[in-house]
């Protein structure tokens, strides 16, 4: 198993959720909205800072591998 990167922005968070058809939908100042319709539509917002806190990483993490009903280590690892 990967373990979470501790330095990733958010922009290379973006291009990575792109795989799970995640596009950007809307930015207010440095958080960005991330929407995808697949397994129906889901909304997560993104900072856009460097680097992403690690717990705000791990939260975003969990809550797309919840709703595309997959493991968070398979995530993590599907992704980095």
């Amino acid at each position: 198993m990967k373990k979470i990167p501790r330095n990733l922005n958010g922009q290379d968070l973006i291009k990575k959720l792109g795989k799970y058809g995640y596009i950007q939908t809307r930015q207010v100042g440095s958080h960005i909205r991330l929407t995808t319709e697949k397994n129906g539509i889901h909304n997560i917002t993104i900072p856009n800072h460097n680097p992403i806190k690690i717990g705000t990483l791990s939260n975003i993490l969990k809550d797309v591998a919840d709703h595309f009903e997959i493991d968070k280590k398979e995530l993590i690892d599907s992704l980095f």
